[in-house]
Order: C-alpha cells, then structure tokens, then sequence
C-alpha cells in the first residue's frame, strides 16, 4: 500500500511539472506577439532577396545549427504549398568544409570563410544564436557587411553582440535556451509561410 501512495506521488509530481513547463511555453508564445512587426520586417527582407535573384544563407551551432538547416529546407523543398524551390542553405551542413576550416583558420571561421567563397551583394545571412554571443556568427556578420549581405540575428531576449551587429534582431521573450529554441523554430516557420504566401500563394 506504501508503495502504490508512493507511486501514486510521485506520478502526480511528474504531471505537476509537465503541468508547469507547458504553461511556461504558452507563456512565451503569448508574449511573442510582442515580435510581430519585428517577424513581418524580416519576411520583407527574404522577399526582397529572392525577388532579386539573391538568397537566404543560415548558420548556428548545435540545436541552432538543426534549425538553421530545418529553415533552409523548409524554402529550397516545400514549406505548405507544392511550388519551385525559393533560393537557400546552411552553412553548417558541409562536415569536410567546417571541419577543414576549422582546423586550418580556427572555428570562428567556420562561417564567414564559406559566406566569403559563395555569398554575394543582396544576399541574406540568419544567424542563429540563443546567446547572441556567438562568435564565428558574429564573425560572419562582419564579413556580411564587406560584402552587401543583410544581416539577420535570431536570439534570446538579451539579444547578446548580434543585436548590436545585425541589421534586424528578433530577440525571442526568454532567456532559457530550449524555450529560445522553440520559439526560433516557430517563428522561422512563420517567415516561411509569410514568404512562400507572397510568392505562391493563391
């Protein structure tokens, strides 16, 4: 009997803290609202880019690494509409590239030597950081600027160094990094759909 209350506690704890840790993600979401106009200005920015023959390149480590290939995906396959591919990649796909860069220049130039090798004047580079402090996408931003690239940062509420560096930051409401991620995937999604809309929409 001691072991079913136990069991029984324990369990109840268990769906307590589930309980908690949704409540929290809704929370964050509500407060995203908060990033509309910052979400449809960056939309504009892709729009602009691909209208004019350009693309959108992506970049981030670890979890933001995933998401920034996830991104890429969603506009060079299909995001919700069955349409041509939209012009787009990852930078942290390439492990002979990376790992090669990495070894021979350092890792903070993981990214900035790609975008110098294949970027060009009206392109966009996201940068995806929960930190915003991240140094070979701060590095890369540097190099964007050299080369006419628009800058855009997506990070956790503080915004770190690549809010001052980027040309528009989308500094998602938290500064708990799983929570960052789930909101830098949602409104990646969004811009997606906002961009895909604008161009093949009926």
């Amino acid at each position: 009997m001691k072991n079913f209350f136990s069991a029984k506690k324990q369990y109840e704890l268990k769906m307590k803290e589930i309980e908690i840790a949704l409540d929290q993600i809704a929370y964050n979401f509500i407060n995203l609202k908060n990033k509309a106009l910052i979400i449809n200005d960056i939309s504009k920015v892709w729009i602009n880019a691909l209208s004019n023959g350009n693309k959108v390149i992506f970049c981030g480590n670890g979890g933001s690494a995933a998401d920034s290939q996830h991104l890429a995906a969603e506009l060079m396959g299909r995001y919700k509409i069955d349409r041509n591919p939209m012009a787009s990649i990852s930078l942290t796909v390439d492990t002979s590239a990376l790992t090669a860069i990495g070894n021979d220049y350092g890792y903070e130039k993981v990214f900035s030597r790609q975008l110098r090798g294949i970027g060009k004047t009206g392109d966009v580079l996201v940068g995806i950081s929960t930190s915003g402090n991240s140094k070979n996408i701060l590095d890369a931003f540097q190099t964007a600027k050299e080369l006419g690239i628009k800058t855009v940062a997506f990070t956790g509420e503080g915004g770190g160094a690549m809010k001052k560096e980027a040309d528009l930051c989308l500094n998602v409401p938290s500064t708990v990094t799983n929570n960052i991620q789930e909101m830098h995937i949602a409104c990646g999604h969004m811009i997606c759909g906002i961009v895909e809309n604008h161009f093949y929409g009926k």
